[in-house]
């Protein structure tokens, strides 16, 4: 019998990393899946509908509490992963906030709104992958994903330029929904795949950054 892979999805409760975690689960592939997230409570909260939706699975996942906007939530996530199980074969780098909606509301200024951005999905996406990286180099197949979803600069310049509609002449701009922030720290994340890979590529280290639609095929399940 195959030796279970063990995945790391960051950001597992909601969204994208929810559905990811959930296809390891449904895989008939042999996966153990740790289960990231800055919250215990919406952790807690995912694993009950995940228990739900998945009543059949042979594969395994527990939670690891890990916030990206902080070092020591890393480190001691990190920690608990180098207890248990030791080792990582997959880490999918899915965790990310958005604060333009925020800015919108008044509740940060726009300066925050990006330094905000790019503290948490691109500073803290690099420091945790750095912290982790010990764990994945003892995989036999290491695998390092980067999640960029919506960041086609291609798609952007073509149009439409979705999901902003077009503006009129004038200023100021009515804005009544905003993503320019975290398009860009998006975008961030496709130069840091680049550098990753340039930097494993000696050590058998498969990294990729993936768009909607084209995870399941790069992860193989």
């Amino acid at each position: 019998m195959a030796a279970r892979k063990i995945v790391l999805v960051t950001g597992g409760n909601n969204g994208i990393g929810y559905e990811t975690v959930k296809a390891f689960l449904q895989s008939d592939k042999p996966y153990r899946v740790l289960l990231g997230s800055r919250s215990l409570e919406k952790a807690k909260l995912a694993t009950e509908t995940l228990q739900q939706e998945c009543p059949e699975t042979t594969n395994t996942f527990e939670t690891a509490q890990v916030d990206l906007a902080s070092d020591g939530s890393i480190e001691k996530a990190f920690e608990q992963v180098k207890a248990s199980p030791g080792h990582i074969d997959v880490l999918v780098n899915n965790a990310g906030a958005t604060f333009d909606i925020e800015f919108l509301r008044g509740t940060v200024s726009l300066r925050e709104s990006f330094t905000k951005s790019y503290d948490v999905n691109v500073a803290g996406t690099n420091v945790l992958t750095w912290t982790f990286m010990p764990l994945l180099f003892k995989s036999a197949d290491p695998r390092l994903v980067f999640v960029i979803g919506l960041s086609s600069m291609k798609k952007v310049y073509d149009g439409p330029y979705l999901p902003t509609p077009p503006m009129p002449a004038g200023w100021p701009k009515k804005l009544d929904f905003e993503t320019i922030g975290y398009r860009c720290i998006k975008v961030a994340l496709n130069m840091m795949m680049l550098d990753w890979n340039h930097k494993l590529k000696a050590d058998g280290v498969k990294v990729w950054a993936v768009g909607l639609g084209c995870w399941r095929q790069i992860l193989g399940i």
